[in-house]
């Protein structure tokens, strides 16, 4: 594992390429960046259509990075529960899929219908999403209130890439729960490990 230290922006210019990252702790109260991005199909979606009243899951998530394999079943769970309580699910795949070709569009339908999907797949082709809202790695989860406003920068579980023990806990779910019912995050959160985002040249 290797802790990231600064801003992605820092991170990018200094080349640096990371088999593992471990993004930022919750910058509570940061609003959500607006974007319109298009599904694999290319459907046009939009934050403000994507919200929902209780609160917003954007994460940004691959096909072929392990980490997201790892908990690919579990996400779409949790995603499925936390849209039952009003709050609004949407995934973004960030990486450089001409580079990365099973991150390619076709292969996410794939990859969404394999694992139960319930919520958008949508495609940032130019990363300029993903700079706006400083994504670090895949998974990277960013929890937001019913005013968009960052309650959540923290991990799906325990877990990371090896199979989740029987009494894990639905960290990711527990925290957008209290948030849908509070308008707060936990003040305790543990960053998400993953792959690094795959930039463009």
């Amino acid at each position: 594992m290797v802790a990231v230290g600064g801003t992605a922006a820092a991170r990018r210019r200094k080349g640096l390429e990371m088999a593992a990252a471990e993004q930022p702790v919750c910058n509570f109260g940061w609003r959500a960046p607006d974007f319109t991005l298009p599904d694999a199909d290319g459907r046009l979606h939009t934050l403000e259509q994507l919200k929902g009243a209780n609160g917003t899951l954007v994460m940004f998530i691959c096909n072929h990075c392990p980490y997201v394999k790892a908990v690919a079943d579990r996400l779409a769970r949790d995603a499925h529960a936390l849209q039952a309580l009003g709050v609004g699910v949407v995934a973004i795949m960030p990486n450089d899929y001409e580079t990365y070709p099973d991150d390619a569009p076709e292969r996410m339908k794939e990859f969404a219908r394999i694992h139960g999907f319930q919520f958008p797949y949508l495609v940032d082709r130019t990363q300029q999403v993903a700079r706006a809202y400083d994504a670090v790695c895949t998974p990277d989860f960013f929890g937001f209130n019913a005013d968009l406003r960052l309650q959540y920068r923290g991990r799906l579980d325990e877990s990371g890439r090896a199979p989740a023990s029987a009494g894990a806990r639905r960290e990711l779910f527990e925290a957008m729960r209290q948030v849908a019912e509070t308008g707060k995050g936990p003040g305790e959160q543990t960053a998400s490990i993953g792959c690094s985002i795959k930039w463009r040249g």
